[in-house]
Protein backbone atom coordinates (compact mmCIF):
# COMPACT_ATOMS: atom_id res chain seq x y z
CA UNK A 1 0.00 0.00 0.00
CA UNK A 2 1.26 3.47 -0.89
CA UNK A 3 -0.50 6.44 0.61
CA UNK A 4 0.08 10.16 0.43
CA UNK A 5 -0.91 12.00 3.59
CA UNK A 6 -1.62 15.63 2.86
CA UNK A 7 -2.29 18.47 5.25
CA UNK A 8 -0.74 21.50 6.83
CA UNK A 9 -0.29 19.36 9.93
CA UNK A 10 -0.73 15.64 10.29
CA UNK A 11 -4.12 15.09 11.78
CA UNK A 12 -5.18 12.39 14.21
CA UNK A 13 -6.75 10.40 11.34
CA UNK A 14 -3.41 10.27 9.49
CA UNK A 15 -1.56 9.07 12.58
CA UNK A 16 -4.22 6.42 13.13
CA UNK A 17 -3.80 5.22 9.53
CA UNK A 18 -0.04 4.92 10.03
CA UNK A 19 -0.59 2.97 13.27
CA UNK A 20 -3.03 0.64 11.50
CA UNK A 21 -0.44 0.04 8.76
CA UNK A 22 2.19 -0.86 11.40
CA UNK A 23 -0.28 -3.21 13.11
CA UNK A 24 -1.16 -4.87 9.78
CA UNK A 25 2.53 -5.18 8.98
CA UNK A 26 3.05 -7.05 12.25
CA UNK A 27 -0.09 -9.18 11.96
CA UNK A 28 -0.28 -9.87 8.22
CA UNK A 29 3.01 -8.78 6.64
CA UNK A 30 1.42 -5.78 4.89
CA UNK A 31 4.02 -3.74 3.01
CA UNK A 32 3.46 0.02 3.13
CA UNK A 33 5.01 3.43 2.65
CA UNK A 34 3.31 6.60 3.81
CA UNK A 35 4.38 9.80 2.10
CA UNK A 36 3.76 12.90 4.20
CA UNK A 37 3.58 16.27 2.50
CA UNK A 38 1.74 19.56 2.55
CA UNK A 39 1.36 22.62 0.33
CA UNK A 40 1.57 20.86 -3.01
CA UNK A 41 2.03 23.64 -5.56
CA UNK A 42 2.81 24.42 -9.15
CA UNK A 43 1.64 22.72 -12.30
CA UNK A 44 3.11 20.71 -15.13
CA UNK A 45 6.14 22.53 -16.51
CA UNK A 46 4.42 23.06 -19.87
CA UNK A 47 1.39 24.66 -18.20
CA UNK A 48 -1.02 22.08 -19.61
CA UNK A 49 -2.10 20.39 -16.35
CA UNK A 50 -2.86 22.36 -13.21
CA UNK A 51 -4.99 23.04 -10.20
CA UNK A 52 -8.44 24.56 -10.36
CA UNK A 53 -11.14 23.97 -7.79
CA UNK A 54 -13.86 25.81 -5.94
CA UNK A 55 -13.58 27.08 -3.39
CA UNK A 56 -9.90 27.81 -3.78
CA UNK A 57 -8.09 27.73 -0.45
CA UNK A 58 -4.43 27.40 -1.43
CA UNK A 59 -2.22 30.47 -1.18
CA UNK A 60 -0.36 30.35 -4.51
CA UNK A 61 -3.48 29.99 -6.71
CA UNK A 62 -5.22 32.68 -4.64
CA UNK A 63 -2.31 35.08 -5.09
CA UNK A 64 -2.19 34.38 -8.84
CA UNK A 65 -5.94 34.91 -9.15
CA UNK A 66 -5.56 38.27 -7.38
CA UNK A 67 -2.65 39.20 -9.64
CA UNK A 68 -4.75 38.15 -12.64
CA UNK A 69 -7.69 40.32 -11.49
CA UNK A 70 -9.99 37.36 -10.71
CA UNK A 71 -9.94 38.19 -6.99
CA UNK A 72 -10.22 41.63 -5.46
CA UNK A 73 -7.57 40.92 -2.79
CA UNK A 74 -5.59 38.21 -1.04
CA UNK A 75 -6.07 38.07 2.71
CA UNK A 76 -2.87 37.71 4.73
CA UNK A 77 -3.65 36.31 8.16
CA UNK A 78 -1.17 37.74 10.62
CA UNK A 79 1.87 39.96 10.22
CA UNK A 80 3.29 39.58 13.73
CA UNK A 81 4.65 36.04 13.72
CA UNK A 82 8.18 35.33 14.93
CA UNK A 83 9.52 35.17 11.36
CA UNK A 84 11.77 37.55 9.42
CA UNK A 85 8.85 39.40 7.76
CA UNK A 86 6.12 38.62 10.31
CA UNK A 87 4.10 36.28 8.06
CA UNK A 88 3.78 32.49 8.27
CA UNK A 89 6.42 30.33 6.63
CA UNK A 90 5.46 27.13 4.82
CA UNK A 91 7.22 24.50 2.71
CA UNK A 92 5.82 24.37 -0.85
CA UNK A 93 6.55 21.26 -2.90
CA UNK A 94 6.11 21.08 -6.66
CA UNK A 95 3.59 18.54 -7.96
CA UNK A 96 6.15 17.03 -10.36
CA UNK A 97 8.49 16.41 -7.42
CA UNK A 98 5.60 14.70 -5.62
CA UNK A 99 4.91 12.52 -8.65
CA UNK A 100 8.58 11.51 -8.81
CA UNK A 101 8.55 10.63 -5.10
CA UNK A 102 5.45 8.48 -5.53
CA UNK A 103 7.09 6.59 -8.39
CA UNK A 104 10.23 5.99 -6.32
CA UNK A 105 8.14 4.89 -3.34
CA UNK A 106 6.35 2.31 -5.50
CA UNK A 107 9.75 0.93 -6.50
CA UNK A 108 10.75 0.64 -2.81
CA UNK A 109 7.46 -0.91 -1.71
CA UNK A 110 8.26 -4.19 0.01
CA UNK A 111 11.86 -3.14 0.67
CA UNK A 112 10.96 -0.42 3.18
CA UNK A 113 7.96 -0.03 5.48
CA UNK A 114 7.29 3.27 7.16
CA UNK A 115 6.80 6.98 6.73
CA UNK A 116 8.73 9.48 4.65
CA UNK A 117 8.39 13.27 4.72
CA UNK A 118 8.42 15.08 1.39
CA UNK A 119 9.19 18.76 0.98
CA UNK A 120 11.92 21.10 -0.09
CA UNK A 121 13.06 21.68 3.47
CA UNK A 122 12.96 25.39 2.63
CA UNK A 123 10.22 27.63 3.91
CA UNK A 124 8.72 30.60 2.09
CA UNK A 125 6.73 33.25 3.90
CA UNK A 126 3.38 34.54 2.72
CA UNK A 127 5.03 37.83 1.78
CA UNK A 128 7.75 35.98 -0.15
CA UNK A 129 5.05 34.12 -2.09
CA UNK A 130 3.36 37.40 -2.96
CA UNK A 131 6.65 39.03 -3.99
CA UNK A 132 7.64 36.03 -6.12
CA UNK A 133 4.21 35.99 -7.82
CA UNK A 134 4.52 39.70 -8.59
CA UNK A 135 7.98 39.17 -10.06
CA UNK A 136 6.88 36.18 -12.19
CA UNK A 137 3.68 37.84 -13.44
CA UNK A 138 4.89 41.43 -13.70
CA UNK A 139 1.74 42.56 -11.87
CA UNK A 140 1.02 43.82 -8.34
CA UNK A 141 -0.97 41.68 -5.92
CA UNK A 142 -3.69 43.50 -3.99
CA UNK A 143 -3.38 42.49 -0.32
CA UNK A 144 -5.71 42.79 2.66
CA UNK A 145 -4.13 42.23 6.06
CA UNK A 146 -6.16 40.43 8.71
CA UNK A 147 -5.52 39.13 12.22
CA UNK A 148 -3.90 35.76 12.79
CA UNK A 149 -6.03 32.65 12.49
CA UNK A 150 -6.16 30.69 15.76
CA UNK A 151 -3.77 27.75 15.81
CA UNK A 152 -1.62 28.75 12.82
CA UNK A 153 2.03 27.98 13.64
CA UNK A 154 4.67 30.47 12.56
CA UNK A 155 6.76 27.93 10.60
CA UNK A 156 6.12 24.53 9.01
CA UNK A 157 8.58 22.84 6.71
CA UNK A 158 9.68 19.29 6.06
CA UNK A 159 12.81 17.42 6.97
CA UNK A 160 13.28 15.52 3.71
CA UNK A 161 16.55 13.70 4.57
CA UNK A 162 14.78 10.36 4.99
CA UNK A 163 13.28 10.69 1.49
CA UNK A 164 16.80 11.03 0.13
CA UNK A 165 18.13 8.11 2.15
CA UNK A 166 15.22 5.70 1.62
CA UNK A 167 13.89 6.67 -1.81
CA UNK A 168 16.90 8.40 -3.39
CA UNK A 169 14.61 11.39 -3.87
CA UNK A 170 15.58 15.06 -4.02
CA UNK A 171 13.26 17.86 -5.09
CA UNK A 172 14.11 19.45 -8.45
CA UNK A 173 12.08 22.58 -7.75
CA UNK A 174 13.53 24.25 -4.68
CA UNK A 175 13.14 27.94 -5.58
CA UNK A 176 9.66 29.29 -4.94
CA UNK A 177 9.83 31.42 -8.11
CA UNK A 178 10.25 28.26 -10.22
CA UNK A 179 7.20 26.69 -8.61
CA UNK A 180 5.15 29.85 -9.10
CA UNK A 181 6.29 30.15 -12.73
CA UNK A 182 4.68 26.81 -13.55
CA UNK A 183 1.49 27.77 -11.70
CA UNK A 184 1.43 31.10 -13.56
CA UNK A 185 1.65 29.28 -16.91
CA UNK A 186 -1.40 27.26 -15.90
CA UNK A 187 -3.32 30.34 -14.71
CA UNK A 188 -2.67 32.25 -17.91
CA UNK A 189 -3.30 29.30 -20.25
CA UNK A 190 -6.31 27.58 -18.69
CA UNK A 191 -9.77 27.74 -20.18
CA UNK A 192 -12.58 28.86 -17.90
Amino acid sequence: ILIGLVGSEMCIRDRMIEEIFRDYETAYGLKHISLRYFNAAGCSADGAIGESHLPETHLIPLVLKAVNGELETVRVFGTDYDTPDGTCIRDYIHVEDLAAAHRLALEKLGKYNGCVNLGTGIGSSVREIITAAEKVSGWRCPVEYAPRRPGDPAKLFADNRKAGEILGWRPRYTAIEEIIETAWKWETNRKY
